[in-house]
């Protein structure tokens, strides 16, 4: 994950065909939420499949993403969506 560049987004499923376990995406999804305050892992560049920041229940986590992908020059439309095409990372190698 910390392979992601700014400006750019993967989804939990991508994160975790590239790591080996193509069904695991909602293990990507827990580790990430499970990471310390402190981590460098950018967390925030991992979105769900349909190009939408999940919901965590914790609307101050996920207004945090918000504000970090757009100042990353993400753009997300006002029904809250990220168009994958535009904005997918595509690494050249697995994790």
């Amino acid at each position: 994950m910390s392979r992601i560049p700014p400006g750019h987004v993967a989804t939990y499923g991508q994160i975790a065909s590239l790591a080996g376990r193509p069904s695991n995406s909602r293990q990507v999804g827990s580790i990430l939420r499970n990471l310390p305050d402190d981590s460098d892992v950018p967390w925030h560049r991992v979105v769900n499949a349909q190009g939408r920041i999940s919901d965590r229940g914790n609307v101050t986590a996920e207004g945090l993403q918000r504000f970090l992908l757009v100042q990353e020059g993400v753009d997300i439309s006002e029904s809250g969506r990220i168009d994958l095409s535009a904005f997918q990372w595509e690494p050249q190698e697995k994790l």
